[in-house]
């Protein structure tokens, strides 16, 4: 049962590490390290990702900048308390880290950025367009994990997926293929400064419907019944 939920959930990215890994967090007496890895687009921009990784998988390979790793692993939220506001932050929680030899790492590098995820819509679609006329919806799909925990990842869609995701419904199961993307933004404030900040977020690039199960069904035999 949890190899099933496990595979609702699976990031594979191939990059260079561009900081210093530091302690994170310890958990059952296992420690947990963190590190950001930069993956180039087909554009000439990047995306710098955090990747949270436990000590056993370290051991033995001395990580450092420049290095060029894959990682395998799962796109995981969880809730920081941060002045006096819930945030939710996002990393690649590593179940492999490993560094490919020259070859390997070039053909990785035609697809440096994938993952996949199998889980449900929990919050109402936001539709919207850009300044340059792009077509995007906003969309946080709620991912189940094993132990009746659930991540909650935010998704944006483009064009066509965008405006079929605008009449996605909360309690809709979706299946999804894309990439995990950065997005640097500032946050004003009232007296002026501005805070520079990161997004992190799944560009899909494919969706796929699950149309025997969802909520309508039943919003249907409610509506006939009324």
């Amino acid at each position: 049962m949890i190899e099933k939920v496990i595979e609702t959930n699976a990031v594979k990215i191939t990059g260079k590490v561009v900081s210093e890994k530091e302690f994170s967090h310890e958990m059952y007496g296992e420690g947990f390290y963190s590190f950001k890895i930069e993956i180039p687009r087909l554009s000439e921009q990047v995306d710098v990702l955090p990747v949270t990784v436990s000590e056993r998988l370290l051991v033995g390979m001395e990580l450092k900048k420049e290095d060029h790793v894959t990682v395998e692993g799962q796109l995981r939220s969880y809730n920081r308390y941060i002045n006096g506001n819930n945030k939710l932050i996002l990393t690649v929680f590593a179940r492999d880290v490993y560094k490919p030899e020259d070859e390997e790492f070039q053909e990785l590098m035609k697809k440096p950025n994938e993952i996949f995820l199998d889980g449900y819509i929990c919050k109402k679609p936001v539709y919207r367009t850009t300044p340059f006329g792009r077509e995007i919806t906003d969309l946080l799909v709620a991912v189940n994990r094993p132990y009746n925990k659930s991540d909650y990842i935010p998704c944006i869609a483009w064009g066509r997926n965008a405006r079929f995701c605008e009449k996605l419904r909360i309690g809709d199961h979706i299946k999804l293929w894309g990439r995990i993307q950065s997005r640097e933004y500032q946050k004003k404030f009232e007296d002026g400064s501005v805070d520079n900040k990161v997004a992190y977020e799944v560009s899909l690039s494919k969706l796929e419907y699950v149309e025997d199960d969802n909520n309508r069904d039943n919003e249907e035999n409610e509506t006939e019944n009324e």
